[in-house]
């Protein structure tokens, strides 16, 4: 994301404007002078997030970027759960990125992120996420797709287990947030099942490229409005 993608999803309505760079990954981080500018641009009403990456075991480098990142007056951090072999390992990183970002600013929220499609990379099981986040003492629970090929969140996970994962994360007490190519037509699905936050990035650009796209204002409008008539036609029924 740049300043002019930041003002089209501004002006379209975006709640969370998610500041990553999609060529380093699905959470690929941006740089700290990209977040500052973006930061200083958006209104007081929208919250800021951004990305670390999809982080190595490495908990000491994670967590100073987590500083750094927190530094910069975000809202949220994500922390993509991408190199861990054990719940273990994930609980201990996610602990210590915590510590780092709300030593820093204590109202800052870090979002612990799994892959629904974590066995095409060895990931851990996602249906893990809001027990480790939880742990972790971390506030949001999220899933992605690692790999962008055209696939999207409900080619590896069911509605029912989706469900289960948002039910998961707020027994924990935290919030729940699903991500994952997820299309226009989707967003009343993922407002269905609970979900408080739906993260889009494909849809909202240009030729639903993620990468090579930029976002605009009407396709971030559009993404609103569904989301708006699904809470709309929830209260009808």
């Amino acid at each position: 994301m740049n300043e002019l993608e930041a003002s089209a999803a501004i002006a379209g309505g975006a709640d969370i404007i998610d500041v990553k760079n999609p060529k380093e990954g699905p959470l690929g981080a941006n740089f700290p002078w990209v977040i500052k500018k973006i930061k200083e641009m958006t209104p007081s009403n929208i919250k800021l997030s951004c990305t670390l990456g999809e982080v190595p075991n490495l908990p000491g480098s994670v967590s100073l970027a987590a500083l750094g990142a927190a530094s910069l007056g975000v809202d949220y951090i994500k922390v993509g759960l991408y190199g861990f072999k054990t719940a273990q390992e994930a609980t201990c990183l996610l602990q210590n990125v915590n510590r780092a970002a709300k030593e820093c600013n204590p109202k800052i929220k870090v979002v612990a992120a799994g892959y629904a499609d974590a066995q095409r990379i060895g990931a851990l099981d996602p249906i893990l996420i809001p027990e480790i986040a939880s742990n972790a003492e971390v506030d949001v629970a999220m899933l992605d797709t690692a790999v962008k090929d055209g696939k999207n969140l409900f080619d590896f996970l069911a509605p029912i287990q989706l469900e289960k994962f948002v039910d998961s994360t707020h027994k924990f007490g935290l919030e729940a947030a699903l991500a994952g190519s997820l299309r226009k037509e989707d967003l009343p699905v993922i407002y269905d099942l609970g979900a408080d936050i739906a993260g889009s990035r494909g849809a909202a650009c240009t030729n639903n490229d993620r990468v090579k796209g930029e976002i605009t204002e009407k396709q971030v409008r559009e993404l609103v409005q569904a989301l708006k008539k699904a809470e709309q036609d929830k209260k009808r029924a």
